[in-house]
């Protein structure tokens, strides 16, 4: 390569209101251990997980339903890196995370089983808070289709907040990463929101990175993330996301998913 050292290259396929932590999580990287990240934001979620499969993107943040595709594909070219654990009290130092359901504040839905035949907005299909995790709560509650009397593909967690808040839907389970720091970011939806049921708890979304990155950098990668949170720059970063620290993460720490989109698989919406 001349002398010229290689351009590694970091994707977020979450919702867009971390992207900012997420860029400034590769510069610290980037910092830490030397190696050349440049990150990929200019184009939609859906480019960069094609760029990713493609080899394009070495490092990604991924949620942990389209990760297990991914890993179980006999020619799959991804390993898990590391995995955050939120801040709040909720996630019990594990990284793990929930899918809250949320209605209008006014509206006089109390619960998941007030919400038959009403209408409803999923972020998108590969999603685990947003759609498998819903399909296999009504696949355990007995419901085979038809348990909502409209539903729609928003296309994003905040499209579905967004519908909620208008009035175009009655509620959408919002992964509860995207809604913390969303209501962080926007206070003033607090007060016009309410959270009905809490779904799961889901194993959370996992940075992965490419086995086409050699060893010794992948290594070096991990080792800068699992101690990220134990200098000031890097837990000042963590801290703007709400993000606690990385850790170390197996991959059957995701058959649990795997369980879930099973069952999900025997409802339709």
């Amino acid at each position: 390569m001349n002398g010229m050292q290689k351009v590694y290259v970091m994707a977020s396929l979450m919702a867009g209101n971390a992207d900012l932590m997420y860029r400034e999580i590769a510069g610290y990287l980037a910092r830490r251990t030397g190696v050349r990240l440049e990150v990929v934001e200019s184009v939609p979620w859906q480019e960069r997980e094609r760029l990713l499969d493609e080899g394009q993107v070495h490092v990604a943040f991924i949620c942990g339903l389209p990760y297990v595709r991914k890993v179980d594909r006999v020619d799959s070219t991804i390993e898990l890196l590391a995995a955050p654990v939120m801040q709040g009290a909720r996630y019990e130092g594990r990284p793990i995370y929930f899918s809250d359901v949320v209605v209008r504040r006014d509206s006089p839905f109390e619960s998941f089983a007030d919400l038959r035949g009403a209408t409803w907005s999923y972020n998108e299909p590969s999603s685990q808070s947003g759609y498998n995790l819903i399909r296999c709560h009504l696949a355990r509650l007995g419901e085979r289709s038809g348990y909502f009397g409209r539903v729609v593909e928003a296309g994003a967690h905040q499209m579905s907040l967004q519908m909620v808040l208008s009035g175009a839907v009655d509620a959408s389970a919002i992964d509860s990463i995207v809604l913390e720091l969303e209501l962080k970011l926007r206070p003033d939806l607090a007060a016009l929101l309410r959270v009905v049921e809490t779904l799961g708890p889901s194993t959370i979304p996992p940075a992965v990175v490419s086995t086409r990155v050699p060893p010794p950098i992948r290594r070096r990668l991990r080792e800068a993330l699992l101690r990220m949170h134990e200098d000031e720059a890097g837990y000042h970063i963590l801290e703007a996301g709400m993000v606690a620290r990385f850790v170390e993460i197996d991959d059957t720490a995701y058959d649990s998913i795997r369980a879930m989109a099973m069952e999900a698989d025997l409802v339709r919406f």
